[in-house]
């Protein structure tokens, strides 16, 4: 058996076999989606069409959540950790950055509070769909 480091409780070889695999189908979408962009006449990040690829498979029901869910789970997760580089990056750049300070942080604020709003307004309309929907069967 083996044994998860950090909670100390065994893990079977098929659980582990199950996480390789995930992580070897996540790492193909990827590679296959840097492939695309090489060969694209046009500069696009690989990781765009890598995320375009694994929507487009997921919906076709090529790929199932059950195939990728405990490495996507951990992955998001550990979000935070994987925006430490993207920071450092700007950092580095800061003497670069601070003329446009002002637009930067005025771009942040604007588009935060029309996310959050677009979130709302969506969770508003969805529960309302739901209530109609229910309401529906109801009178049935």
């Amino acid at each position: 058996m083996w044994y998860n480091k950090d909670i100390l409780i065994p893990i079977e070889r098929r659980e582990c076999m199950k996480i390789i695999l995930q992580i070897g189908v996540v790492l193909a979408i990827c590679l296959l989606g840097e492939g695309v962009s090489l060969l694209l006449p046009i500069p696009f990040p690989g990781s765009v069409i890598a995320m375009i690829l694994l929507f487009l498979l997921l919906l076709s029901s090529l790929l199932r959540p059950e195939h990728i869910r405990q490495k996507s789970d951990f992955l998001l997760q550990n979000m935070a950790f994987f925006f430490i580089p993207a920071g450092v990056g700007i950092m580095e750049y800061a003497e670069d950055l601070l003329p446009f300070l002002l637009p930067l942080l005025l771009i942040c604020v604007i588009t935060t509070v029309l996310t959050f709003a677009a979130s709302a307004l969506t969770a508003k309309l969805v529960i309302h769909l739901q209530e109609k929907s229910h309401a529906g069967k109801e009178g049935e």
